[in-house]
């Protein structure tokens, strides 16, 4: 299982590296593409670098794609072409499809969520439009798209990514190597 999951300035720091390490301690093949090279300003002025670009990897290539929260990120994922046309490649090959927080609205933009269930941050949904709003829940499956709220349920959704991705029983292992 390929999982990708792209950063860009603006990116929610806690999402992005809980996400990219409670998956990697379940072994799953993880790549983190940065939208620009070098490094890069998360949403509270932490460093991350991506392990490559997003131009220097083929989306196609990979199982799940995972978009972290944070609006700087989103705002990024909005606006950038590739990304928007990874979700919505994604979404038509019945591929997963992650997002956390904020993201939600990039996941809107490519018009995936549409008849969807899905979550994001409380407040979000004012950036959404009427007919498409979350429900009040830490994490959503719906298909193959998982969404989760924020920060403070980034572990949850990871895990539940695990499970998802087909190891129910890894995802039980990382919880209680992670005490949670």
């Amino acid at each position: 299982m390929k999982i990708l999951v792209p950063i860009a300035e603006g990116t929610e720091e806690m999402e992005a590296v809980i996400i990219v390490d409670t998956l990697r301690r379940a072994e799953l093949d993880v790549t983190v593409a940065s939208l620009t090279p070098g490094i890069i300003e998360a949403s509270r002025g932490v460093k991350l670098a991506g392990d490559t670009t997003w131009d220097e990897v083929d989306p196609a290539a990979y199982d799940v794609l995972i978009l972290p929260g944070g609006f700087g990120g989103t705002e990024a994922f909005i606006v950038h072409e590739g990304i928007q046309q990874a979700i919505k490649d994604f979404s038509a090959a019945g591929k997963w499809l992650g997002c956390i927080c904020a993201a939600a609205v990039a996941l809107n933009k490519a018009g995936v969520l549409e008849n969807k269930k899905f979550t994001c941050y409380p407040g979000v949904e004012s950036l959404l439009p009427e007919d498409i709003q979350p429900v009040n829940e830490k994490v959503v499956v719906d298909g193959k798209l998982i969404t989760s709220q924020g920060p403070g349920t980034a572990f949850e959704f990871a895990l539940r990514v695990i499970a998802e991705c087909g190891k129910p029983d890894l995802a039980d292992e990382v919880r209680a190597g992670l005490l949670l």
